[in-house]
């Protein structure tokens, strides 16, 4: 057994436990950031700031989750290896994917930064709250590259179980941001570009300690070749380009629902806004699960243990219910707290969307990490199209008629109400086809130790016809 392969053995749920909160902490450092860029843009009394900041939001989350899908195939790659005693393919798979990353980064980020003024019309806003986020947009995509370096290889360092750097990785990302936010934004009165100039030298920061610590404590990276990167192209695109579709699903998602928002006003955008910072602080340890729980079912399944595979999942969903009551409780006992902090007018439509969230929505959060879980589940058995189709479902007819109906019945707080239950039925549908996966993969005798060969194939075929 590989050393590094440290998930094959010992406490299932304490393997969970620790991956997630260490992986939800370094996240939280990042996402408390923003959480504290909306905190300062609410200070200076501007409604279209707040609102700007909501439309490049949803933006920013399309091209994050471009990185995220990256980081999954490569995550997924490196653990499967990891578990199959295989370092040295581990160690390639992880040094291609951070080149396609950055490259595809880069090329995703120019068609995203030649079109922002027609993104963000398409999301609903006008006059100068569009100019405004046009221009945030316009000054912090170009680091969208970079950006993509940070997270793949913090991706690499938790199929390597290393949770803990991973998460100091971020965390002193977010520190630098914090540090530069008030500088930025007061004492040099910048305002919006203030806080992009933050959030690109985070970016930065992340992306050099992740790849220094790779180098320092598991193995650094195979020799760059144009044979190696035309070996790993179907195996890494086999996996990162479903999962790249099933993140832009969110994104998707989301900017529908801040369209439908924004019929509202620009203070149901600024509170939506709010909610958006606030919601992955809160459930930081929910956005986590994915990445945190993949390399413990990708280690056990490279390594044919379909028993501590089924039990991965098992506690990953228990461990999802205690997260999601305890912050919903947290939530609603500091919901004054949150209104005064966000200067909230009473009886407004933004304290009221607050309150909201603070109240019976959070706790449907547990359906979101149900389909987090499941998505892992799919990503590391050799499924990864499955991910696309349930999130996809979930962020269109999860979300467009119950957004439709809520809206008509409520009006703003419906928005958020219908968008919250739409994930129910789709969490269903993701559990079970989990479930029967993972019983098919205990049925299934050993085969060739290349993961993801069907995707492959696949893939390959698709690539040759074109």
């Amino acid at each position: 057994m590989d050393a590094q392969a440290k998930f094959l053995e010992g406490s299932l749920f304490r393997h969970i436990a620790v991956m997630s909160i260490t992986s939800s902490l370094g996240l939280m450092a990042v996402f408390a950031v923003d959480f504290i860029d909306m905190i300062f843009i609410s200070m200076l009394g501007k409604a279209e700031l707040a609102a700007a900041v909501g439309y490049a939001g949803a933006i920013l989350f399309f091209t994050g989750s471009f990185g995220i899908g990256m980081a999954i195939a490569c995550g997924a790659l490196v653990a499967r290896a990891l578990g199959e005693g295989n370092a040295d393919l581990a160690r390639h798979r992880a040094t291609s994917s951070l080149i396609y990353g950055f490259a595809f980064g880069a090329v995703f980020a120019a068609l995203v930064w030649f079109n922002l003024a027609w993104l963000v019309s398409l999301l609903g806003a006008s006059g100068e709250t569009a100019d405004l986020a046009v221009h945030y947009m316009q000054i912090i995509l170009p680091s969208l590259p970079v950006l993509l370096l940070g997270i793949v290889g913090g991706a690499i360092l938790r199929a390597h179980g290393d949770a803990r750097r991973s998460m100091n990785v971020m965390i002193l990302g977010g520190l630098v941001n914090a540090v530069l936010d008030p500088i930025l934004i007061f004492g040099l009165d910048l305002e919006l570009t203030g806080a992009a100039l933050a959030s690109i030298a985070a970016r930065f920061t992340i992306a050099g300690l992740s790849l220094l610590a790779i180098h320092r404590f598991h193995g650094g990276f195979g020799r760059p070749s144009a044979r190696a990167l035309a070996a790993d192209f179907s195996p890494v695109f086999a996996i990162a380009l479903p999962a790249i579709l099933t993140q832009l699903a969110t994104p998707v998602g989301q900017a529908y629902v801040t369209r439908a928002m924004a019929e509202y006003g620009e203070e149901a955008v600024a509170g939506m806004a709010i909610v958006g910072r606030l919601t992955p602080v809160a459930f930081a340890v929910i956005f986590a699960l994915s990445g945190a729980v993949g390399p413990i079912i990708g280690q056990n399944a490279g390594a044919r243990n379909s028993g501590r595979v089924a039990g991965t999942f098992r506690d990953a969903l228990i461990f999802t219910a205690a997260v999601t009551v305890l912050v919903s409780l947290v939530l609603f006992l500091l919901r004054g707290q949150l209104a005064w902090l966000f200067q909230l007018d009473e009886g407004g439509i933004a304290r009221s969307l607050v309150f909201l969230f603070a109240g019976p929505l959070s706790l449907l959060w547990f359906f979101n990490g149900v389909l987090f879980v499941a998505n892992a589940a799919f990503n590391n058995l050799s499924h990864p199209f499955y991910s696309t189709l349930t999130n996809w479902g979930r962020h269109t007819l999860g979300t467009i008629p119950p957004v439709i109906l809520g809206a008509a019945l409520f009006g703003a707080p419906g928005v958020l109400i219908g968008q919250a239950f739409g994930g129910v039925v789709f969490a269903a549908i993701a559990f079970f086809l989990a479930r029967r996966i993972m019983a098919e993969a205990a049925d299934t005798p050993p085969k060739p130790r290349e993961p993801f060969a069907r995707q492959v194939r696949l893939f390959q075929t698709l690539h040759h016809r074109r």
